[in-house]
């Protein structure tokens, strides 16, 4: 229904073909004046449609882990990652590959009516909001082995889902709230991903009797976009729960103070 572009170490972003939304996430100012190193800690969409010179870009990067967090519906959809020789794929679903299914086949080939019902009047941003409060509270044994691995062995790494921007996007944050990253810029780094050349594209099946009108443009923008709100729904969900980031990160996620200086060590410069 969708399909997915990139930057070299230290920044500017080489016209990456097939793999979409990628960038680095080095130089992001910490609360304490400190900034993520270049280099260790990158994001993007899936990299099923890697061309052989993406393939060669991703492989010139060092990288020990590959976090996939799609589902099994998404894999047979888009397919299986391309192998990079050396680097080890950790396949970490944040979602259900039933959670949804009957709704994004309403949104690839649902009639006007249905879309209207089903994401109209601020659906369809509301159902963003909850998926994402949802990933935060249910998915916490899924973040702690992220961020266990990154503090033990596992940078540099990349993380991605299907378009890089929900599942990838909430555990890129998630990991720069353990480094003590500032949250203005955690948020900035997130809406990076509505940019127009990172947005994953809209597709409908050619089945659909309205196609992409501007009205069914309309309806589904809000499950394309990278919204604050979005960030804002899961950074709640984390004062809902746990009260503060410190009780989510150690309570939560079982990730105390000793991991996330050990966690600070690999992705943060000197200082």
């Amino acid at each position: 229904m969708t399909r997915q572009q990139t930057t070299q170490v230290p920044s500017t972003e080489p016209d990456l073909v097939g793999v979409r939304n990628f960038r680095d996430v080095g130089g992001l100012p910490t609360e304490d004046g400190r900034r993520v190193r270049h280099g260790v800690l990158f994001r993007s969409g899936h990299l099923a449609h890697a061309t052989a010179e993406d393939a060669a870009f991703l492989g010139g990067l060092g990288l020990h882990t590959i976090f996939d967090f799609r589902n099994a519906a998404d894999v047979a959809l888009e397919g299986p990652d391309i192998p990079l020789p050396g680097v080890r794929n950790v396949n970490l679903p944040l979602s259900d590959p039933a959670h949804g299914a009957e709704f994004w086949k309403m949104v690839r080939d649902g009639a006007l009516p249905e879309l209207r019902a089903a994401l109209a009047d601020g659906k369809g941003a509301r159902r963003m909001a909850d998926t994402y409060r949802d990933i935060i509270t249910r998915r916490t044994s899924e973040h702690s082995r992220v961020l266990h691995a990154l503090a033990e062995d596992s940078v540099p790494a990349l993380m991605h889902c299907a378009a890089g921007k929900d599942r990838a996007g909430l555990s890129i944050a998630v990991t720069l709230l353990a480094l003590g990253v500032e949250r203005d810029a955690i948020v900035a780094d997130y809406l990076e991903s509505a940019a127009p050349h990172r947005r994953y594209r809209m597709y409908r099946s050619d089945s659909s009797a309205d196609g992409l009108s501007p009205e069914v443009v309309e309806l589904l923008t809000p499950l394309f976009d990278a919204r604050a709100e979005y960030l804002a729904a899961a950074f709640s969900a984390i004062e809902e729960t746990w009260g503060t980031t410190e009780r989510y990160l150690t309570v939560g996620l079982a990730f105390g103070p000793a991991d996330r200086e050990r966690l600070r060590e690999r992705l943060l410069d000197a200082g």
